[in-house]
């Protein structure tokens, strides 16, 4: 497998996952009672079996080309003893398998309750969860002996799941057919309020695994790696990062709370379109971090060089 495929595929995974378990958890703390309804504010149902469907495509499709790429094999046929071997004996494929279930765990809860409630957005975010934390398998984390590392890595992934979860429903939310309502606009105001606290929780979470995970990288110093494209995707990641945290303090301190003023004062459809914007340009800087993180995953900081 190339280095491109291996990195597109990765930011594909990685972003379906994030999604799968963000949105299923966006759905129990910003939302209630028949708010969580799929179709009532967002589409669940189709979401995150849909996620479900492409994140088990995405693991199969990624589990043949690594093993036709260690094996040398290109013929299904020859593949499957090998394919039995990876699975079944080393730590990569009991990940793989890990997801494989949790995916059909997903996939069968939200279809057997068909309006996607409650009990079902439980399930997904669990599963989704452990889904998405059997990614740290492949990353730098599980190269480690000790624990620290490989928990970080995982609560990294979850965390970022979590905040691009809920951009992506934020976005849902103040589509401009959303955004005619004041109804809708009302919903969206709340559901930005009720983020504030989990939000500030997601960027705690990020920042200290974040530095942990580098620290065990590649050490204290930034000299050793900036000279590589490790060190270099590295710092446009965090600087992707910092503006995504002055986009998030302008939401919480500055937008949000102008909606809610324009609503008592019945002027809301500036400042809605402004939150909208704002959020927009965030989800797309997440998205190149994801893309940033998939990259960096496949680069050692020790051995690459520019």
């Amino acid at each position: 497998m190339s280095d491109s495929a291996q990195i597109v595929l990765r930011f594909l995974l990685y972003v379906d996952l994030m999604l799968l378990f963000g949105i299923a958890l966006f759905g129990l703390y910003s939302l209630k009672g028949q708010e969580r309804i799929s179709g009532g504010v967002l589409p669940f149902r189709s979401l995150l079996v849909g996620a479900a469907i492409v994140g088990g495509a995405l693991s199969v499709i990624g589990m043949l080309l690594m093993v036709s790429a260690m094996s040398g094999e290109s013929d299904l046929g020859e593949l499957r003893p090998h394919m039995e071997m990876m699975v079944f004996e080393m730590d990569a494929g009991m990940a793989w398998m890990i997801r494989i279930t949790m995916l059909s765990v997903v996939a069968l809860a939200v279809l057997c309750n068909t309006r996607a409630s409650a009990p079902g957005l439980w399930v997904a975010a669990i599963a989704g969860a452990i889904a998405l934390a059997s990614l740290a398998w492949s990353g730098h984390g599980a190269m480690d002996e000790g624990v620290w590392h490989f928990t970080a890595d995982i609560l990294h992934l979850l965390a970022a799941g979590a905040w691009l979860g809920a951009l992506v429903a934020f976005f849902w939310m103040s589509r401009d057919n959303r955004l005619q309502s004041e109804k809708h606009i009302r919903l969206l105001a709340r559901a930005v309020t009720r983020f504030e606290s989990v939000g500030a929780l997601i960027v705690l979470v990020i920042t200290i695994t974040g530095v942990v995970n580098y620290l065990y990288i590649a050490g204290p110093s930034i000299d050793a790696v900036l000279p590589g494209t490790y060190g270099v995707l590295l710092l446009i990641k965090v600087a992707l990062f910092a503006g995504m945290l002055v986009l998030a303090a302008l939401n919480r301190l500055h937008w949000g709370p102008l909606l809610q003023h324009s609503l008592r004062e019945g002027q809301y459809r500036v400042a809605a379109n402004t939150l909208r914007c704002s959020m927009k340009i965030e989800l797309a800087a997440g998205l190149l971090i994801v893309g940033l993180v998939a990259w960096l995953g496949t680069l050692s900081p020790q051995v690459d060089e520019l």
